[in-house]
């Protein structure tokens, strides 16, 4: 007699919980990428393989089973970038839950300076937004930064309204690039940045506004984004980019970013 009952313990349940949180933060990374349709053709090989394991279908199973232990590695490899992300994400997370972190002790003594530097960054690109000038800046968080301001021309100067707007003038040798500001100075100049591989990206959307997205999906990073052609100022978080910013939602989003 075939037993219809299933018995579930209540750690089966946390069991499933997890697993389901897991896949809904993999769909959400993959979300509008090339990379969702190898993620859903591998979640159907995954169900298949299970239902083949059910079923007792020894040749058929073992293939598959040693499809997925060979395919791991290739896995990784295909979703380097949404592997980065989910670890950038979990850690961004976990640091920002550190209520008593070590360097939170000695923030309060950079809290001036960082206003000024960020008020200044906002005096910037409302002007180079009234002006039409395009620029592309990227403000670090945790993370320094450091692989992407090596591609770039190294400043290490003291953030500036005037040094921003002159960095990104069209005769200027490093306009054509990014700014990164990191520990309340400008980095470098003319950084190159990763350009998003996202298929729902609007394409009236430039080069800049798609780098803009790419950086802040690899990293932590904010990225403020001046359009060349709408003069609008757009804003760019965790791959997600809000257009058409005023100066004063500027300055709260970046303040809100830098507590």
């Amino acid at each position: 007699m075939i037993n219809l009952f299933i018995h579930l313990r209540f750690l089966d349940l946390i069991d499933i919980l997890l697993v389901a949180i897991i896949f809904y933060e993999i769909y959400k990374l993959v979300k509008g990428t090339v990379a969702f349709n190898i993620f859903m053709g591998i979640f159907i090989i995954f169900v298949v393989w299970l239902v083949v394991r059910s079923l007792k279908m020894e040749l058929l199973g073992s293939i598959l089973g040693q499809l997925f232990g060979v395919g791991v590695i290739a896995i990784i490899i295909v979703f380097q970038q949404e592997v980065r992300r989910f670890l950038l994400m979990l850690g961004s997370r976990y640091r920002s839950n550190r209520k008593f972190a070590l360097e939170n002790l000695f923030s309060s003594q950079f809290k001036l300076a960082s206003e000024a530097s960020l008020h200044a960054i906002v005096d910037a690109c409302g002007q180079m937004s009234e002006n039409r000038t395009g620029a592309l800046i990227v403000l670090s968080r945790e993370s320094e930064l450091r692989e992407y301001v090596e591609t770039g021309e190294i400043i290490d100067a003291e953030i500036s309204s005037e040094l921003i707007k002159s960095i990104f003038f069209k005769n200027s040798p490093l306009h054509d690039g990014a700014v990164i500001i990191s520990l309340n100075r400008i980095k470098a100049a003319r950084c190159i940045l990763p350009v998003s591989q996202k298929l729902e990206i609007s394409p009236v959307l430039g080069l800049r506004h798609r780098a803009a997205i790419g950086i802040s999906e690899q990293t932590d990073a904010l990225v403020i984004v001046v359009s060349e052609e709408t003069g609008h100022i757009s804003t760019s978080s965790s791959g997600e980019l809000i257009e058409n910013v005023s100066r004063e939602d500027l300055l709260k989003i970046l303040e809100s970013s830098h507590k």
